[in-house]
């Protein structure tokens, strides 16, 4: 494969390229790479740049430049799969550096062309790029080193490379966990210990301990990868094994109520029963919780559940009976936080949903997702109902989750929608196509 590179700094590359396994892909002809300079397609003390136009500050490489530099490196190494680098772009990560592989590899050289400055007339890349890369959402200098990642990425693919080609093919993110960790001598170092199911010499022990912790690295730090993979049916159940154990709770006291917005109480409602039953049931909730300290409403929620557990309602519905199965009926939110922890024997972190922030209350967003799983807790999601929770039962709570919403002002969802909502932004899977 060949390999061009066109920047303002070719020196960087230097050493990079006369290190480890580039220099040997080099040397086993595996590679070949040429740096050029941008400056060697103007003339002696002429500039490479230009002001941008109108009002804003910095500086773009012009495009007849580019255009010199692209036009020459392709005479002398054939058409090239050209690479531009920008925080636009398209963000790098395993899957698109897989189909770059794949594109590079069919054309045989590869050209990268990493920006400085405030990077490049815009119409060169309308013009030229095969490809626009990002690699992250942040700002560096100038594209030199996204190249050097990009390559060091891509060139494990090249077969010869990388002197195993299992190593790359269970490299992180080649599925859906990334590596489990992994430990030489000394047994101890610092007080730490090697695990010792890792010296048993139990191969079986061994994998199982290995999949789980590699299930639990990427459920708290790579969470957004993990659930847009599309997992098969055992890679869900290693998931479910190492996620927190999640609970609903829908309260009908502790709310807003009326024009004034009064602490009050609100009526159970036939829909809000099935349809957050369905929802919980679909995201794999434990328990969904109906709180009211009404008795009249406790009877009427009762004789509807007891229903769907008798066997008319098991053979008129299955799929209802099995959402209901786990619906509980609790006077207050502390009877729920004492069935959990009876059942987990941890106390669950509390997590309310409010439309507005509320002062000492530590408020999370759907990215979170590991600050919380982290702690090695059960979770309890509080829903209101009426206008929403008081401000002294959300103080109550561990943690506030930022309101639902789209690009419109209208913000006045149903409680089932936003229960249904919040569950699959929190622990939905987002599979990209296979």
């Amino acid at each position: 494969m060949k390999i061009s590179i066109i920047s303002v700094f070719p020196e960087l590359y230097t050493s990079f390229l006369n290190t480890s396994l580039l220099k040997r892909a080099q040397e086993s002809g595996y590679i070949s790479v040429t740096t050029d300079s941008f400056f060697s397609y103007v003339a002696p003390k002429e500039r490479i740049d230009a002001p941008t136009f109108g009002h804003g500050a910095g500086m773009l490489i012009k495009p007849e430049v580019v255009e010199k530099g692209i036009h020459s490196l392709e005479e002398k190494n054939g058409k090239a799969f050209k690479v531009f680098f920008s925080p636009h772009g398209k963000k790098l990560d395993q899957d698109y550096l897989t189909q770059l592989a794949k594109q590079v590899q069919a054309a045989g050289h590869l050209m990268l062309i990493p920006a400085r400055y405030e990077g490049m007339d815009a119409r060169v890349e309308a013009e030229y790029a095969d490809a626009v890369v990002s690699v992250g959402d942040f700002v560096l200098m100038g594209g030199d080193v996204p190249a050097m990642m990009l390559l060091e990425g891509l060139l494990r693919f090249v077969p010869g490379i990388v002197g195993k080609q299992e190593s790359v093919e269970k490299d992180s993110f080649s599925g859906p966990f990334v590596d489990y960790p992994e430990y030489t001598e000394p047994v101890e170092w610092h007080g730490k210990q090697v695990p010792e199911v890792i010296r048993s010499g139990n191969h079986a022990a061994m994998d199982a301990w290995r999949s789980e912790q590699a299930a639990k690295r990427t459920l708290i730090h790579h969470f957004d990868w993990l659930r847009s993979y599309p997992l098969n049916s055992e890679q869900k159940k290693v998931v479910q094994a190492v996620m927190p154990s999640h609970y609903v709770a829908l309260c009908h006291s502790e709310v807003l109520i009326g024009k004034d917005k009064q602490v009050g109480t609100t009526s159970v409602t036939s829909i809000d029963i099935h349809d957050i039953a369905r929802s919980s049931r679909t995201y794999g909730i434990k328990n969904y919780f109906i709180v009211t300290p009404l008795l009249d409403q406790q009877r009427i929620v009762q004789t509807l559940l007891d229903f769907w557990h008798t066997d008319s309602g098991i053979t008129y519905n299955q799929s209802r009976h099995e959402a209901l199965r786990p619906v509980e009926i609790k006077d207050d939110i502390t009877q729920a936080v004492a069935a959990i922890e009876s059942l987990e024997g941890k106390k669950p972190l509390v997590i309310a949903t409010s439309a507005r922030s509320v002062g000492h209350v530590k408020q999370i967003s759907f990215h979170d997702q590991g600050i919380i799983w982290e702690q090695e807790r059960p979770v309890l999601f509080v829903f209101g109902t009426g206008k929403g929770f008081s401000e002294e039962f959300l103080q109550q709570c561990d943690y506030l989750l930022l309101p639902v919403g789209g690009f419109s002002d209208f913000n006045h969802l149903s409680v089932r929608s936003a229960v249904a909502i919040i569950l699959d932004r929190w622990m939905g899977l987002i599979a990209k196509k296979p």
